[in-house]
């Protein structure tokens, strides 16, 4: 019988979020030069080029994140129902926006998805503070991260409402 390494489950839990930016970023690299760089943007948007590193930054802390809880509830059981829950829909919902936003060019339903990523992360983090709190703290970046994307998401859709 082979058993798995024990390193195995952080490392698998910390590059899960990973995938669906990799998945995301193809439809970004296309979009960029031909759509979203067409878009009136405000002073303080930062420059395209912060974005992979800080999302890769944020995947990596709230996949890691997620083994902290995974590992202290015992794996996959009732008790990681609700907290692992709420993360596995925050991951689908954080994956989601980019197909919308850059993609579909769904600039309004980009900033619907993203309020409720923002809540069920707001959520995720609650849920995570009573079980390991290095966790809960793992996600406050990502929080912050998400109040900035949610304004700039707002004030593109809304300074741009015209544009295809």
């Amino acid at each position: 019988m082979e058993v798995v390494p024990a390193w195995a489950p952080a490392v698998g839990f910390t590059l899960l979020p990973h995938a669906g930016g990799l998945l995301g970023s193809s439809i970004t690299k296309r979009e960029i030069p031909t759509w979203y760089e067409t878009l009136q943007k405000p002073s303080w948007c930062p420059p395209n080029w912060v974005f992979a590193p800080v999302w890769g930054t944020l995947y990596t802390s709230m996949g890691f994140g997620s083994y902290l809880v995974w590992k202290e509830l015992g794996g996959f059981n009732e008790k990681s129902l609700v907290p692992l829950g709420l993360y596995a829909g925050n991951l689908a919902l954080n994956w989601a926006w980019t197909p919308i936003f850059f993609g579909a060019h769904k600039m309004g339903w980009g900033l619907v998805t993203l309020l409720l990523t923002t809540g069920t992360a707001t959520a995720t983090t609650a849920s995570w503070y009573n079980i390991n709190r290095t966790a809960a703290y793992l996600m406050v970046p990502y929080l912050a991260w998400l109040s900035l994307a949610s304004a700039l998401n707002y004030r593109v859709w809304k300074d741009n409402r015209n544009k295809k």
